[in-house]
């Protein structure tokens, strides 16, 4: 029952490809800006939270239509970006994109509460003794807040991984190059004989997101024990 097409193996593979480049991509600015939401107070925060979490309110299809007014060809920014080569419409790379976008807020929001549950005392005496703040965030925030940011970005992954609305308005539904696999699910429901296929390639979305949640368990608990014995 699983032995799947050379068709479906794409699907498959570069569902995967976009969800490991999207949640990659994310880390450094989603630990970023979780570190400056935890931790700073100034001027715009709030409409910075807001613009964060904006991909949870939005319904899919107007988000992945946002990003096409602005980086599509003819886009905002696009049309600049075509011309040094860089297009993310109707590529893969787009769909990496729109699923690092909806993802963004999730992995924020967990590597945020983390951070702020980090005793500041502790970074506190760090500075103390004369540790400067990419040395005190380095030894001290990182490490502490470390199961919630893995938590983060495996919920970004998985986010990833099921992205359906915006990745098909903003990138369309190309197999072989936009075509993950929640859109070869809808497609192969679509047509006639397609339950069949589009059983297999749930039951293996399904493995994937399972997997991925049982990593980071591990993960995040051999972590937590790591700080508890250090």
């Amino acid at each position: 029952m699983l032995g799947l097409t050379p068709e479906e193996w794409t699907a498959v593979t570069l569902s995967l490809r976009v969800a490991i480049v999207a949640t990659l991509a994310s880390l450094g600015p989603g630990l970023a800006v979780a570190w400056l939401l935890a931790r700073r107070r100034f001027p715009g925060r709030a409409l910075l939270d807001g613009l964060v979490h904006l991909p949870l309110i939005l319904p899919p299809v107007v988000t992945g239509y946002l990003l096409l007014l602005v980086l599509g060809r003819r886009g905002t920014l696009g049309a600049a970006l075509a011309e040094i080569g860089i297009v993310f419409s109707f590529r893969w790379t787009g769909a990496a994109l729109a699923c690092a976008v909806m993802g963004f807020p999730l992995m924020v929001r967990a590597m945020r509460l983390s951070i702020e549950a980090v005793d500041r005392r502790l970074e506190q005496a760090a500075a103390t003794l004369g540790a400067r703040p990419i040395a005190v965030f380095l030894t001290v925030t990182l490490p502490l807040s470390l199961p919630g940011c893995i938590a983060g970005a495996v919920l970004a992954f998985a986010k990833a991984m099921g992205e359906f609305g915006a990745t098909i308005t903003f990138v369309s539904n190309i197999p072989g190059e936009t075509q993950t696999l929640p859109s070869a699910i809808y497609t192969l429901t679509q047509v006639p004989g397609g339950e069949s296929p589009a059983l297999r390639l749930t039951l293996i979305s399904v493995a994937v997101s399972v997997t991925a949640l049982l990593v980071s368990e591990f993960l995040a608990a051999r972590a937590g024990r790591r700080l508890g014995t250090g």
